[in-house]
This record gives C-alpha cells, structure tokens and sequence, in this order.
C-alpha cells in the first residue's frame, strides 16, 4: 500500500507540474525533460486543460531559443535576464550541489516559482517561459553568459564574454546620463584599442531568438 501510494503522489507531482508548465506555454520536449512523461500523456493533458479554459494556451512548436544574444541586445532586455538570473540563484537553481540533490520534478517547480515571481516583480512577463528555460541551461553549462558585479553599484548583472571591458549594470546604465554613457564607451573602446571615430557604433548584439 505504501508503495502504491508513493507512485500515486509521485504520478501526481508529475501532472501538477505539467498543467502548471502548459498554462505557460511550454513546449512539449521541455515538459517531457521536468516531468518524464510521454509526449501522447503531455498532449492529452492540454486537450483536457484546454477543454476547461476560454483562453487556450498557444502550442509553441519549431526550434527551442538557442541563441544567447537574446538577453543581451538591449539594455531593458538586459535587465530583465539579469533579474531573472538573480531569482535562480535565490531560488538554487545555480548551485550545482543543489542541483544534483534534486530531482527534475522539484527543478521544475523551483523554476516555475521563479518565473511567477519575474513576471509579479516587473508587472508582466516579457521573456517567455521558453527563452526562461534556456537562460537556465545557458548559466547552467556555457560560458556564453555569466553574472558578473557592476563597476557602480557593485550589484549582479547578466553579461555577455564579447564585451569584457565595459562592467556597468542595465540599471546603472538606464539611470546614467548620455554623456556619463558616452564617456564610459570611450574609455571602453580605447583600452580595448577600438578606434576613436568607431566608439559611437556599438557592438553587434545578435539577433532576436526566432521562437
């Protein structure tokens, strides 16, 4: 009976975390990853779920995100990843310890818990759940991103490895006036050995991710 019990709770989890993650437009596979269900289980859970709701929940089909430029092509966009980067080391998901001593359930709810919080903190959720999910694997396994400390305000933020030199926060940049920012890209670009007359151009940032 015990047993039987452990897998109906265990089963549960699973379900719970699947609506959960549907309701946040999800894709398929990464559903699949969190919970360990089949992709026929997955699909007939959002039949269900949408059969219930006025508003159904977009499908998102095609490639996952898969490019890291993405959080660092602006300043407000920059922001944004770097608050929801400080919420997954405040929720653990950044400790590689921690992570190895949980299962994928409890990773997937860790990780809804912090994009909820993202979305109440800034009024509206700008990065969808997918591109969340791939910031995640990105400060997980590559070194494409990293957080690093303002040279201003001595805070976390989220920087990309083309742009060593030039260390101040999305914050400290959308407070500073433009003459402040231009005088950092100078002394940016000349210790960088930039040009001069090239300064004002500013590094290219990628573009957006297609999903």
């Amino acid at each position: 009976m015990h047993i039987s019990d452990d897998r109906y709770f265990r089963d549960r989890e699973r379900h719970d975390l699947a609506l959960r993650m549907i309701r946040h437009e999800a894709r398929t596979c990464t559903i699949r990853a969190c919970t360990g269900l089949t992709d026929d289980r997955i699909r007939r859970l959002y039949k269900t779920y949408a059969g219930h709701m006025k508003t159904t929940p977009l499908r998102r089909r095609g490639k996952s995100p898969r490019q890291a430029a993405f959080f660092t092509r602006n300043t407000q966009a920059q922001f944004e990843a770097s608050l929801l980067a400080s919420l997954f080391i405040s929720f653990g998901l950044l400790s590689a310890t921690r992570r190895r001593s949980r299962d994928l359930i409890e990773i997937g709810r860790l990780f809804c818990d912090a994009y909820e919080l993202h979305g109440q903190l800034l009024g509206m959720l700008q990065i969808s759940f997918e591109h969340a999910w791939f910031l995640l694997q990105l400060l997980s396994r590559s070194r494409e991103l990293e957080l690093t400390r303002c040279r201003q305000c001595d805070s976390l933020y989220l920087r990309n490895d083309f742009n060593p030199l030039r260390r101040w926060c999305p914050t400290c940049k959308l407070k500073a006036p433009k003459k402040a920012r231009r005088a950092a890209r100078r002394v940016d670009n000349g210790a960088s050995g930039i040009p001069p007359e090239s300064s004002s151009t500013p590094p290219p940032q990628g573009r957006m991710a297609g999903c």
